[in-house]
């Protein structure tokens, strides 16, 4: 039998899922039931709430013990975890097997690369690399053909994409206040770039302070998100901030765990 075409519990009717709704309902509100309450949050009358409520009494799930009190039973109590396991194990399925399936991903051909055949995945210079064949640790499955340098989806993805963080270096500029770009030594700048991947630039000053130095920054704008992603995906990128725009860049890369330093640059 096909998966989606299992028991799936809860799901199986809408009669179903408005008696595990109702339950729960009355579960996390116990004793004291409120039955339009429970209406509005599922969305059906209070009358079919009162329907449903006597026939989980009959049915043994739910005790009645008074005007607007209810307690859900023991029996009820196994009913709902066997209906919670049963759609959590349908969400599963179609998270894990469905959708990740379905998932495609765009990489770049490193090889001539045919429909429907395996291909390995490699990280370079920040961007996914598909290779023909299965000769790494981390495979798909090209959804379409795709010659050397071209762009090609990728789906069906198996193993781990192993890869080292990049590291970002960060030269704080001071503010215009405080000197700008004049302060800072642009023969540091130019000899801290060539041993980055890319060169970054936050703020005037700090644009300033690398023209001075001869370089020209890679990214300009949204540099606090582009230098993360650029870092998370293997790259090192040397930072040239001003002082105002630094905290908000470091911070950035701790939540990321991103590696950083902060160097001293001042003439």
């Amino acid at each position: 039998m096909d998966a989606l075409e299992e028991d799936t519990g809860v799901l199986e009717s809408k009669r179903t899922a408005t008696r595990y709704q109702i339950l729960v309902g009355i579960a996390e509100r116990q004793p004291a039931v409120s039955q339009q309450e429970i209406a509005d949050e599922i969305g059906v009358t209070a009358q079919a709430v009162s329907d449903y409520l006597q026939e989980l009494v009959e049915d043994g799930y739910v005790e009645k013990h008074g005007r607007g009190r209810y307690e859900v039973t023991k029996e009820g109590v196994d009913w709902l975890i066997s209906q919670t396991t049963s759609l959590r194990d349908f969400l599963d399925h179609v998270s894990e097997d469905v959708i990740g399936q379905v998932e495609i991903e765009t990489a770049i051909a490193a090889t001539d690369l045919g429909e429907g055949k395996t291909v390995t995945l490699a990280m370079q210079d920040g961007v996914l690399h598909a290779e023909a064949g299965e000769t790494g640790g981390a495979t798909a499955v090209a959804v379409t053909d795709a010659a050397a340098g071209e762009d090609v989806g990728v789906t069906n993805f198996e193993g781990v994409l192993e890869y080292d963080l990049g590291t970002v270096t960060v030269v704080a500029v001071p503010h215009i206040r405080n000197g700008g770009s004049e302060a800072v030594d642009p023969e540091r700048i130019g000899s801290e770039a060539d041993g980055h991947d890319l060169i970054a630039t936050a703020g005037t000053e700090a644009l300033a302070a690398a023209r001075s130095a001869g370089r020209t920054p890679d990214i300009r704008f949204g540099t606090a998100d582009a230098v993360t992603e650029a870092a998370t995906k293997g790259l090192d990128v040397l930072l040239v901030a001003t002082t105002t725009e630094l905290s908000r860049h470091t911070d950035q890369l701790r939540e990321n765990g991103i590696s950083y330093e902060v160097l001293d640059a001042g003439v």
